[in-house]
């Protein structure tokens, strides 16, 4: 009787931790799971992030994982798509069982995913390119926030110094063309709080929506001011529809715009009327390796490999992310990793710091100016 009493113990005791193990964690493995465009128009920056990431799980993997476990990572296409990012989130929680998500892209996306997804159901996500106000609430304020963990600087910290240099200049005439949603209103809220610190406003607004090329109506309202200069918060594609159509409207203000644009793809996109172009970034210039996550990524990419913005942020972003982990141990839970990303106070990620607190998800702050110069070629 002994022995069956025994038996039975032993696998209440195994069906009970098979019962309390955490979504996505195995003894060999931890599953992670990403949301991203692949495919549209904007399907260059999520595959790059997915290219980078797969590739840092490679070497981690490499060199052991993460207290010996293997690094997983699976990732849904959502087509920069609000309603398919929202869609995916709950695939990847629900039906791929993963442990935690990282590297969403966009405003609207990820802060609908947050509210209605990832945040409700405690599942921690580490950066997301978008600078929006609304994901760097804090907690206290949006308990959702509690579980996202921004990595780069926001909007109204990129379009501040975009203005500051604007107003050194003695510019005042500035225009703002935006993309109608999230990412374009939050980008237009930044523009127009930093106008107003030097006493200016906006002298004209023009909209593209999310995925769309038209640019004619918003072409039409900011040349009626021939502007001085146009700040731009859209992505590559209507960034460039919208440059071409203002310079054979005759307009030759200075143009300006802020990361997300992807300064790679506006290059490619635009070719040499893509020179003169300002863009502020929110990481390490990745082609000079005199700061030391930019050394670590350019070895991961190779020598002939091709080096970007997004490169480079998709890289710290898997760094925040394995530090995380190896800080919330080997008996990992959603809420152990939530915990020890929130104690990482000025965490150096190798030159380019980031810092989280209980009621702070701000991440980082550093902003610097770049212009494409001659050949496509990215300036500081």
């Amino acid at each position: 009787m002994m022995f069956w009493k025994r038996i039975a113990a032993t696998c209440l005791m195994a069906w009970s931790a098979l019962a309390g193990a955490e979504p996505g964690v195995t003894d060999s493995s931890i599953t992670l799971g990403m949301s991203a465009p692949l495919s549209g128009p904007n399907g260059a920056y999520g595959i790059e992030m997915r290219e980078v990431i797969s590739a840092c799980f490679a070497q981690i993997n490499k060199n052991g994982g993460i207290h010996g476990r293997q690094l997983k990572l699976e990732v849904l296409d959502d087509g920069y798509e609000t309603d398919r990012t929202v869609s995916n989130t709950r695939t990847l929680i629900n039906d791929k069982q993963v442990f935690a998500l990282l590297g969403y892209y966009g405003s609207s996306p990820t802060t609908q995913a947050m509210n209605d997804g990832f945040g409700p159901a405690r599942v921690p996500l580490v950066g997301t390119i978008s600078g929006a106000q609304t994901l760097r609430e804090k907690p206290s304020v949006n308990p959702n926030n509690r579980y996202l963990f921004n990595v780069r600087a926001s909007y109204a910290d990129e379009t501040e110094v975009i203005v500051s240099q604007l107003a050194s200049l003695g510019l005042k005439n500035i225009a703002v063309f935006y993309q109608n949603d999230g990412f374009g209103k939050s980008g237009l809220d930044g523009v127009t709080a930093a106008l107003k610190k030097v006493n200016l406003a906006p002298s004209a607004v023009g909209t593209v929506e999310r995925n769309s090329l038209d640019v004619t109506q918003a072409v039409q309202a900011i040349s009626k001011v021939t502007p001085q200069a146009v700040v731009m918060i859209t992505l590559y594609k209507p960034t460039a529809a919208f440059v071409r159509q203002m310079k054979q409207n005759g307009q030759n203000p200075m143009f300006m715009t802020v990361s997300p644009v992807g300064a790679e793809q506006l290059v490619a996109e635009l070719g040499d009327e893509a020179r003169g172009i300002g863009i502020s970034q929110v990481m390490p210039y990745p082609w000079n390796d005199t700061t030391p996550a930019v050394r670590e990524y350019q070895r991961l990419i190779g020598k002939n490999g091709k080096y970007s913005y997004y490169g480079i942020e998709a890289y710290i972003t898997t760094k925040v992310m394995a530090e995380g982990l190896r800080r919330a141990g080997r008996e990992l839970t959603r809420e152990k990793l939530a915990a020890a990303l929130e104690a990482m106070n000025h965490q150096d990620m190798g030159g380019y710091r980031v810092s989280y607190g209980p009621d702070d998800r701000t991440g980082s702050r550093f902003v610097e100016l770049t212009v494409i110069g001659s050949n496509g070629k990215i300036l500081r």
